[in-house]
């Protein structure tokens, strides 16, 4: 079976060709990084205009990078939600009236689903059962998973997720968008200056994440301190450190919670290469192991799409005619594959 995967949730427009056999055969992202910096963060309306301008050329790359003819094609897989309801609508518009013209099957995929496998897509696949952590601007959860669509959320963000965490507080470092990364690498030059941030909700049981807070915190000391480039780079650490230690502890309590000895971090966070090693070291120190999607995975992409897709078409799922987007969409709530 070979898929076609288009996602459009936020502010990526990624369209890949995915084969059963052969695997990946091609993908083509475009950002609209560039186009959102001059507001500080997506402007939803600019979002969807974007996708509408740029899907139809990248479906066509990508077609020609995996040299695929539509006939070649056995389904089409598109993001269904959660995310933006505009940028939703046009991936699946267009993924569903191509299914109906070229006389494809269509399956509509849930996003955090799709980052929750892109593990699948390495070499290094992780086997079933195992605990997920995704963490991303709009989402943080910890899932247990038993298989594909066998989803329990163990944790999830009661306010900002852990990306949202990260882009607040280098926009209150003056840091450009999209701030998260470029914290990251600030972090990278601080120094353990006597800052000791809270690692929130830890002093208490269960597995949920509260990253408001500490975004406050870090807006405090800010304010509080010399605003010097050294001194900024040893807040950036102490803030990164504080949410990667707060991942770790959750992470160990969920493994604990399971027993499991294999756990996925999956999303745009998933990169971070401090919660990377933080998590490497933890699931060494219980005889587990740790897999992640290479960092061109980590972000909004058509092969997560194309993945998660391939499985649900095989497993005889088909979207109606009826084109429709779900900016909320529980990931408990989807059917299991046996």
């Amino acid at each position: 079976m070979r898929v076609l995967g288009i996602e459009t949730s936020c502010d990526e427009t990624g369209i890949a060709v995915y084969d059963e056999e052969q695997g990946l055969l091609s993908h083509a992202l475009y950002s609209q990084v560039k186009l959102h910096a001059d507001y500080g963060g997506v402007v939803p309306e600019l979002a969807s205009r974007d996708h509408v301008r740029k899907i139809v050329p990248l479906i066509r790359e990508a077609l020609a990078k995996a040299d695929t003819r539509i006939e070649d094609l056995d389904g089409i897989a598109y993001t269904k939600g959660p995310g933006l309801i505009g940028a939703l609508l046009v991936g699946a518009c267009v993924g569903r009236s191509l299914a109906f013209a070229w006389n494809k099957p269509a399956v509509g995929v849930h996003h955090m689903e799709g980052h929750l496998l892109a593990p699948m897509l390495e070499e290094d696949a992780p086997e079933f059962p195992f605990v997920a952590l995704l963490v991303s601007g709009g989402h943080s959860m910890l899932v247990k998973v038993e298989g594909i669509g066998r989803y329990e959320v163990l944790g999830e963000s009661i306010d900002d997720a852990a990306g949202e965490a990260f882009d607040k507080t280098a926009k209150l470092m003056g840091l450009d968008y999209p701030g998260g990364p470029r914290l990251a690498k600030l972090a990278a030059k601080g120094e353990m200056a006597g800052y000791k941030f809270p690692r929130p909700m830890t002093d208490r049981p269960g597995l949920d994440f509260s990253f408001s807070g500490l975004k406050t915190y870090a807006a405090n000391t800010i304010a509080a301190e010399p605003d010097d480039e050294q001194t900024r780079a040893n807040i950036a650490r102490a803030f990164e450190e504080a949410v990667v230690d707060t991942m770790v502890i959750k992470c160990r309590r969920a493994l604990e919670q399971t027993g499991f000895k294999r756990l996925v971090i999956a999303g745009g966070v998933s990169a971070n290469t401090r919660l990377r090693s933080s998590l490497a070291e933890l699931m060494q120190s219980r005889g587990g192991k740790v897999f992640y999607p290479r960092g061109e995975f980590c972000t909004d992409n058509g092969a997560m799409i194309a993945y998660a897709g391939l499985q649900r078409l095989k497993a005889g799922e088909r979207e109606p005619l009826a084109v429709k987007g779900q900016p909320r969409w529980p990931l408990d709530t989807l059917e299991a594959i046996s």
